[in-house]
């Protein structure tokens, strides 16, 4: 079997993201964290997820990521499934955050996308069957 265990992010604010995923993800924590030096410049770091996920972030990060509506090279998105698209829309917006842009219409799934604080495209998408045809029904 093969499973995404983390994703590493470079973020310019750790707190800030943090914020973020920490709306999304209740069921995760902080697993641990410190700081580093990546070629040359100190950062901190810390991972936050559960005991076989994970998000590390790492507040190194400066400039602007990438334009999310050009064609430069580099992260589109990413994707999470819940079972509560509704619960986790509420959770992100008490915590100040707003919703992007809406999924496209479809019988079989809700979606939404989110820019994080570090400008990362995150989206949620919530499955309303389990038949593998129609959830990948494009």
């Amino acid at each position: 079997m093969l499973h995404l265990e983390h994703i590493n992010l470079v973020v310019s604010d750790i707190e800030q993201s943090l914020t973020f995923y920490q709306a999304a993800f209740t069921h995760w924590t902080v697993r641990g964290g410190g700081e580093s030096q990546w070629y040359g410049k100190d950062r901190r770091w810390l991972h936050f997820g559960d005991d076989y996920q994970y998000i590390a972030l790492n507040d190194d990060g400066i400039g602007k990521n990438r334009d999310l509506t050009g064609h430069q090279i580099g992260l589109a998105h990413f994707a999470f499934v819940t079972n509560d698209l509704q619960g986790m829309i509420g959770r992100l917006a008490k915590a100040g955050f707003t919703i992007d842009k809406q999924g496209a219409d479809d019988p079989f799934r809700d979606n939404v996308y989110y820019i994080d604080p570090a400008g990362y495209e995150v989206e949620f998408v919530h499955y309303k069957s389990d038949l593998p045809a129609q959830r990948n029904c494009y």
